[in-house]
Parts: structure tokens; C-alpha cells; sequence
């Protein structure tokens, strides 16, 4: 008789646990569904302010010999906004851009480029100025992509599809 009351006081704590448990999982998959929506929104709210290209969807597709390459001969040295420590920050940069040779607008576009070199410097300056050296160390690509969405935006064209730093010190 006792091995029956045992059991049957064994099978009631497993049919409690049980409850427990799901009432517990129930209860944290509400909350849980909340914490991913207020991720999302945050997530969605930090991407906004991050600039896009264009239309960078053909820029992996662009052979070699389909490319162009247009390198800002002088190194360019960029005051950078003044960080915690509140001293004045530098970054010693050259900069290059690929141009795709198979745009419609290439060889409209492609001879502003050179005549337009002090805007793109202009605009490679204003972007790289709006970050301290902390912030753009570490975020030499977002910096690029920034860059590469204001030119595109500038010529109101993809024709050139990627920019990038083959130089970059920082002081």
C-alpha cells in the first residue's frame, strides 16, 4: 500500500511540475515576443540613419575588365569632430572609386569625374568629418558606403559603384 501511495504522490507532482511548466512557457513566449519586437524597432530606427546607396545590387556583378578605376592622386588629411578626450583628431586618407565602363551614362559621366574632383573631396571631407576617431577606425566601410551613396547621389548615377581607401592613417 505504501508503493501505491508513493507512486500516486509521485504521478501528482509530475502532473503539477507539467502544469507549471507550461503555464511558465506560455507566459515567457508573450514576453518574449514583445523583447523581439522592441529589437526590431530599435534595429529598424539605427538602420534609418545609415545612407544606402543607390543601387548597389550590380556591383559585385562588374568584371575587371568592365571596370574602371579613378584614384584622387593627393592624400587628403580630414579633421575628424573632436572625440571624449577633446583633442583634435586627423585622418590621413587616398581615396580611389571603381567606375562600371558598361553604364549607360559612363561615357557621359566619366570625364566629370576629374572636373568634379574637388566636389568629391568635398563630399569625402564632410563625411569623414562628422565622425570622431573612435567612431571611424572601426567603421571604415560604413564610412565608404556613405561616401559612395553621396557621389551617387551627386551624379545621379551608379556608373560608379564602389569607393575605397588605399591609404588611411589616423592621428
Amino acid at each position: 500500500m505504501k508503493k501505491n501511495l508513493l507512486s500516486v504522490i509521485i504521478l501528482a507532482l509530475l502532473v503539477v511540475n507539467l502544469a507549471l511548466t507550461g503555464v511558465m512557457l506560455f507566459s515567457t513566449i508573450n514576453a518574449n515576443k514583445k523583447t523581439v519586437a522592441l529589437v526590431d524597432q530599435i534595429a529598424g530606427i539605427l538602420n534609418m540613419e545609415i545612407k544606402e546607396p543607390l543601387d548597389n545590387s550590380g556591383a559585385q556583378d562588374i568584371s575587371i575588365l568592365d571596370t574602371d578605376t579613378y584614384n584622387i592622386q593627393d592624400e587628403m588629411v580630414i579633421t575628424l569632430k573632436k572625440g571624449e578626450d577633446g583633442a583634435e583628431h586627423y585622418a590621413i586618407v587616398s581615396v580611389s572609386m571603381s567606375l562600371n565602363k558598361t553604364d549607360e551614362r559612363y561615357a557621359e559621366l566619366q570625364p566629370l569625374v576629374a572636373t568634379n574632383e574637388s566636389k568629391i573631396k568635398s563630399v569625402i571631407n564632410d563625411t569623414f568629418g562628422k565622425y570622431t576617431k573612435e567612431e571611424a577606425e572601426p567603421n571604415q566601410k560604413l564610412i565608404a558606403d556613405e561616401i559612395l551613396a553621396n557621389i551617387q547621389t551627386m551624379f545621379d548615377s551608379t556608373f560608379i559603384y564602389e569607393v575605397y581607401f588605399r591609404d588611411i592613417k589616423f592621428q
